[in-house]
């Protein structure tokens, strides 16, 4: 995963209209839920069958942290498919996405002449039309850097 998909899923953690479960075994029934058997559910966070098990009845509570981040991520991928879904239409046609990135702006000039350049802050609207191709792009399993240049297309001076 690149710096692009990472935003992504914090975009879509940030549209949840509920709070995942919290407990461990709270987050191990709605993985059983998603995926219908312990054994799918062990292959996922790549623990045994019978770790799953015990983690469900709630006979071990406290994963190695390793296995409890897996679980942690399991569950927010799959975590209200809907909301994710409405959200991510709507930026692709009415709403757009907003980035924030660094560039370098100023003149050709001596070190420490006012015009000389300077990194700012810019905060950019990704046109819809781009928002939909990134959507598109991060679906078929694209590279980071092909979904950086999505990016750096959007808000492009065009003419």
């Amino acid at each position: 995963m690149g710096d692009i998909d990472d935003a992504l899923d914090r975009a879509d953690r940030e549209g949840f209209t509920r709070e995942p479960p919290r407990t461990l075994k709270g987050r191990i029934n709605f993985l059983l839920k998603q995926l219908k058997t312990t054994k799918a559910v062990a292959a996922e966070l790549g623990v045994s069958q019978r770790s799953v098990e015990r983690y469900r009845k709630g006979d071990r509570k406290t994963p190695p942290q390793r296995v409890a981040d897996r679980v942690d991520t399991a569950v927010r991928a799959r975590w209200q498919p809907v909301v994710r879904g409405r959200r991510r239409k709507a930026a692709a046609t009415t709403t757009s996405i907003t980035g924030e990135t660094r560039a370098r702006f100023g003149y050709t000039a001596p070190i420490g002449t006012t015009d000389d350049g300077r990194v700012r802050r810019l905060t950019v609207h990704l046109p819809p039309a781009y928002a939909q191709r990134l959507f598109d792009a991060r679906a078929q399993g694209a590279a980071d850097r092909d979904l950086r240049a999505i990016v750096a297309e959007g808000p492009a001076p065009t003419g």
